[in-house]
């Protein structure tokens, strides 16, 4: 269930321009999805949700940039899948750590995909 973060942290962070390039830049094939319609109201996100989710992208960013030189180099499946799940769970451990569920990180995410006055919204927060 914890999979789909890697996902969604790297579309957000793409979105948001929070990642150095290589991390995020590495992860976005795997985001290969039509983009929601336009005209799905989007939730109003209070600032302090805003702030833990920027403070937890940044987070994960690292998390990202540590994992990607461990994951390709990893030569066989059972280790990229080690190194997969062990960045995973720091990942999730990071956004626990901001007091977010992955499912709101995710939807935070996700609203960010389709919403450009949201994607404001998270670059003012995150100056």
């Amino acid at each position: 269930m914890q999979k789909p973060i890697l996902t969604a942290v790297a579309a957000g962070l793409l979105t948001l321009g929070l990642a150095a390039g290589s991390a995020s830049a590495q992860q976005a094939p795997a985001q290969a999805q039509p983009a929601a319609p336009m005209n799905v109201p989007t939730p109003d996100y209070s600032n302090a949700q805003l702030e833990r989710f920027v403070s937890a992208s940044k987070k994960v960013a690292m998390i990202s940039q540590e994992y990607t030189p461990k994951l390709e180099a990893s030569t066989d499946d059972a280790t990229k899948n080690k190194v997969f799940q062990e960045a995973d769970a720091k990942m999730v451990k990071a956004v626990h750590e901001e007091g977010m569920t992955v499912d709101q990180f995710n939807g935070i995410n996700m609203a960010l995909q389709r919403d450009p006055e949201l994607i404001k919204r998270v670059q003012e927060v995150a100056k």
